[in-house]
């Protein structure tokens, strides 16, 4: 049993409770209904995710912690995995359609997704979706999952077998259009251009909710504060088309203090697979948050008792950075392991702390001798190809405003070369602002 979370997480005993506490509630359709619900029986419960990548990212974690919570106390997690939904996309939040997918990309990302979720929490893995053969006909559960344990079902296994026409004349006359285009997720999009493929996709979320409170009993749909319209769809459609009373619950997007959605780096997202985001790098990024955000962070972000994040939150001027190590301490170790996230911590207090920590945990990319002979190679490429800049550009400026350092010492000419003579005993340490370090060693 895969145990992050204390016994001494909250004094309370009603998960609704300890999820309020820790200030994920945002929207409830009925909040004595879902809290007398979550208290008195063990839910299944479902939160989707679509593969829009073949990697989890922060943004897919705040949903993970949930399950997470309430796995621990009790309930069923059903990840629902977007195999049916991937192929239209959700326009929520969007500004532009989102590309479109082949099938086997979609398929393939599908299955990396459930790799990665096998790390948080614990699978029944012999439960399976049996049926459905089209709208009409009802599919059922091989068994009854294990007290305490999730599972895992893809939409594609009822929403890529239909036929349109059936599936508009059974579902799509309990959807009005006018109330369609108020909700916040198309309205947002009227403008910039909304497509009919898109506009299915509420259809498409409130029939995956309507199919498993049918099918295997799901009580409750869980997600984000942007899917709001989607879930009160499926809600309706389950009562008008099954009879069936279900309920739904929103968290709130991690964002920081300017409302700005955090998780998103020079790079792009912020991954949970250490091949697509380094350890270190993931570390760097939750020690490196803003003094007002470190409360929520830790919060919402660890599973840490609200009493020592409270202690840590009211940390104050230099103090503050304690709670911050502490955060990307915990953060680190929940999603890439204790051993991970001491050798990132170890490898940050090498670079900061003037050699206190583990030098050989910075980050580092081995290159060929050859690359640096002669003439050597140019900077601006160098620290291009290392990320340390998304272009040459903006390596340029960064050079230019005296931002980077090898070895300690300020360069300021951008067409520096970096030669072999400048690296000691086969390594350089290159730095980027005050929080950006990466070795290169020869090969």
């Amino acid at each position: 049993m895969k145990n992050f979370i204390p016994d001494n997480i909250s004094k309370y005993d009603n998960v609704y409770d300890v999820l309020k506490e820790r200030g994920f509630i945002e929207q409830v359709t009925d909040e004595e209904v879902v809290r007398e619900l979550l208290g008195k029986e063990k839910i299944k419960f479902y939160i989707g995710f679509d593969p829009t990548a073949d990697c989890l990212h922060v943004g897919h974690f705040m949903q993970v912690i949930i399950m997470m919570y309430m796995q621990k106390f009790g309930h069923t997690p059903v990840v629902l995995i977007g195999g049916g939904t991937g192929m239209v996309g959700d326009p929520s939040g969007r500004q532009d359609m989102r590309q479109m997918m082949t099938v086997e990309t979609i398929d393939d990302n599908c299955c990396k997704f459930k790799c990665l979720f096998d790390k948080f929490l614990d699978f029944d893995e012999e439960w399976k979706y049996e049926g459905n053969n089209g709208v009409y006909a009802p599919g059922h559960e091989n068994k009854t999952p294990e007290p305490g344990k999730a599972i895992a079902v893809n939409n594609a296994e009822w929403i890529r077998p239909l036929n349109y026409v059936e599936f508009v004349r059974e579902v799509g006359t309990h959807f009005n259009v006018n109330n369609m285009l108020r909700a916040e997720c198309y309205k947002q999009r009227m403008e910039t251009g909304l497509s009919f493929l898109e506009f299915n996709y509420m259809l498409m979320q409130g029939y995956d909710f309507a199919v498993m409170a049918r099918d295997f009993g799901v009580k409750m749909q869980f997600g984000g504060n942007d899917q709001w319209s989607n879930m009160i769809a499926g809600k309706q459609l389950s009562r008008k088309w099954n009879d069936i009373d279900v309920e739904a619950m929103t968290f709130a997007l991690l964002t920081n203090s300017e409302g700005k959605k955090m998780g998103k780096t020079q790079k792009g997202a912020l991954w949970l697979s250490a091949d697509r985001t380094s350890p270190y790098e993931f570390y760097q990024y939750w020690r490196n948050v803003g003094d007002a955000d470190v409360e929520k962070c830790l919060r919402m972000l660890t599973f840490l008792p609200m009493d020592e994040v409270k202690r840590l939150a009211s940390l104050e001027g230099a103090e503050i950075n304690k709670a911050k190590e502490i955060l990307a301490f915990e953060v680190t170790k929940l999603v890439h392991g204790e051993e991970e996230a001491i050798k990132a911590q170890e490898g940050a207090r090498a670079a900061f702390g003037g050699g206190a920590g583990n030098a050989a945990n910075i980050p580092s990319t081995e290159m060929a001798a050859a690359d640096f002979e002669g003439e050597g190679k140019g900077l601006l490429t160098l620290i291009k190809d290392l990320g340390l800049v998304p272009s040459n550009g903006e390596g340029r400026r960064t050079v230019e405003q005296g931002g980077l350092s090898i070895n300690g010492e300020k360069v300021t000419d951008p067409k520096t070369a970096v030669t072999l003579d400048m690296f000691n005993d086969g390594e350089i340490l290159i730095q980027k602002g005050k929080k950006k370090f990466h070795k290169v060693v020869i090969k």
